[in-house]
Order: C-alpha cells, then structure tokens, then sequence
C-alpha cells in the first residue's frame, strides 16, 4: 500500500509539471504575441492628405484619407476637384505603392478613376488615371490637424460688402456680380466672388435669397462649403449635400431650410476644423470636424489662412449682410 502511495504521489507531482511547463508556454507564447502585435506599425499611408493633382495646366486641389479596418484592410475617402468625398472600398498595397479605383460622379465618361502612389513620411506622390484614361501625376502632403489649444479671442467684426459695390472682393472668371439695391447679386451662372483678405479662426454672419431650384455656397477659407441650395423645393431630409451641410461630409441635424424667394441665414463659426453652423436661428451643426476639403477648393494648403468664395456658377443667387469676425 507504501509503493502504490508512492507512486500515485510522483505521478501527481509529475502530471503537475507537466501542467506548469504548459501554462507557461501558454504565457510566453501569449506574451510574445502580444509584444509582436505591439510592435506592429500601421503602414505610413494611414491618415488625412493634402493633395494637387497637375492636369492640363493646372494645379487641382484634392484629398484623400486612408484608414485602417478591422486587422489589416485598408479603406478610405477621396475628394476630387469638384463633387463630394467619395468612398474607398479597399487601398490595396503592393511592393511598397499604394492604388485604388472608384467610379466617376460628376466626371465625364464612364471610366474609373485610377490611383497608384507611394509615401515617404509625410509626402505622398503619384499618379492619377482620369476618367479620359490619360495619366496625370500629383503630390500631397500630410494634413494637419488644425488642433487649437486656446479658446479664440474675437476681434472687432468687418463688414466684407458695403452694400454698394464689390470693393474689397475680386473673381476667378468674367464678373457678373452686380450691386443692386444694397443687394449682391449674381442674376446668372458665372464667376465664383472671393474675397482679398484672407481669415483663419471667424465668426461669419451672411443672408442670402435663391430663385426655386438654385444652388450656391459658402466656401470657408476658400476650402470648405457650406452648402446654400434650395432643399425646400427638393430633397427635404437632412443629408451631407443639402441646405447647410458642409458639402459631402456633414449633415445637418434638423433642415430648417425656407421656401425660395425668401431671406435665409447663416451664423457660422469655424475654429481649426470645429464647426458650428445656425441656419435660419437654429444650431444644425454643433463643434463637428471637417474632415478635410470639399470638392471646388481653391487649393489644398489647410494649414494657411484663406477667403472666404460665394459660388455664383450654379445659378441665380442674392446676399447681403455679410460679417466676418475673426479671431485675433
């Protein structure tokens, strides 16, 4: 009876080091992949970027934004020079490049629009395939945050139109902006008007009166529309393209937009990318991020102060009572 308690004890002792020795394989085993999963980097190309794209003579602000789904798919979205943020379905990599493909929106043609790139830091170049398969080259730099670390502190307000001419505001085309009445007025579709000084942080106050199925904008620092369109007569939900979004990106939360014919309002504030948007005296769009830049951009350089445009080539439209307030 001696042995065999004997033996039963080893065989326990031993059945116990077995069961250590394996556990803490589990551990090491467990610990080394988590160091492993640790170290592992995101690929560069992951984050916001400031493109140009050189076509035809001239230098076209874009965007792009790469993120990361799930454990190692990359996604994204992409603005173009005109139109809305469209989205990546998949950024595929390949021996160090980059490329993705998505589908025309206000392009001509069918084709697809094809992207192949590298990074090196915070640079990104490469190449563009429109959709008239001619290939276009472009650069782009990281995008900055635009993170600001104090509340801003309001200078004295300016009034940017007198109420007589355009005095202080110039054109990218033929002027057909006209003074009527204290009224601005482009009566057709034509040059966008842009303000000669440029603003960083500002409070903008601006009204403005559209005919039955017109459209405009307000572009902040010349790179971020505000959509002015006449949603009553259209679409009424609030979506990322309708009455006093920022275009492609956000919706408002309620569509105070009134009938056409009838003055409207703006009270905006834009601080780094935070952006609180009243329409028509009700808070629309609360301290949301802009993203980056919306299609029509005068350019890509986010970091520096910009006009502020009023897009007159998409129809009729009338404002007055504009008032920025920047920051000092």
């Amino acid at each position: 009876m001696k042995n065999l308690s004997v033996l039963k004890s080893k065989s326990t002792l031993r059945f116990l080091g077995v069961q250590i020795i394996l556990a803490l394989f589990i551990f090491s085993a467990g610990k080394a992949s988590a160091q492993s999963h640790a170290m592992a980097k995101d690929p560069d190309v992951i984050g916001r970027w400031d493109i140009t794209i050189e076509k035809d003579g001239k230098s076209l602000p874009s965007w792009l934004e790469v993120q990361k789904s799930g454990t190692h798919t990359l996604i994204g979205r992409y603005t173009y020079a005109f139109g809305s943020a469209r989205p990546i379905s998949q950024v595929m990599t390949n021996s160090g490049k980059y490329s993705f493909s998505i589908p025309p929106q206000w392009e001509e043609g069918t084709r697809n629009m094809d992207f192949e790139f590298e990074v090196d830091g915070n640079a990104i170049k490469g190449t563009m395939v429109y959709t008239d398969g001619k290939s276009y080259n472009f650069t782009g730099v990281r995008a900055p945050s635009l993170v600001r670390t104090k509340a801003p502190v309001w200078g004295q307000p300016i009034r940017l139109f007198n109420g007589k001419d355009t005095k202080g505001w110039h054109t990218d085309g033929k002027n057909q902006w006209v003074v009527e009445g204290g009224i601005l007025r482009s009566k057709k579709s034509g040059a966008n008007l842009i303000t000669d000084k440029k603003f960083n942080d500002f409070k903008l106050h601006i009204e403005f009166r559209y005919k039955q199925g017109s459209n405009s904008g307000v572009y902040l620092r010349g790179r971020y529309e505000i959509q002015v369109i006449d949603t009553k007569s259209g679409e009424p939900e609030p979506i990322n393209n309708q009455f006093s979004s920022v275009y492609g990106f956000l919706p408002p939360n309620k569509m105070m937009a009134k009938n056409a014919g009838e003055w409207q309002s703006y009270d905006i504030t834009l601080v780094g990318r935070l952006i609180t948007i009243v329409a028509n005296g009700t808070m629309v769009i609360c301290r949301q991020e802009i993203p980056g830049l919306t299609g029509g951009a005068i350019d890509s350089k986010e970091g520096e102060p910009g006009p502020l445009l009023i897009q007159g080539d998409h129809g009729p439209i009338d404002y007055r009572n504009i008032i920025i307030t920047p920051a000092k």
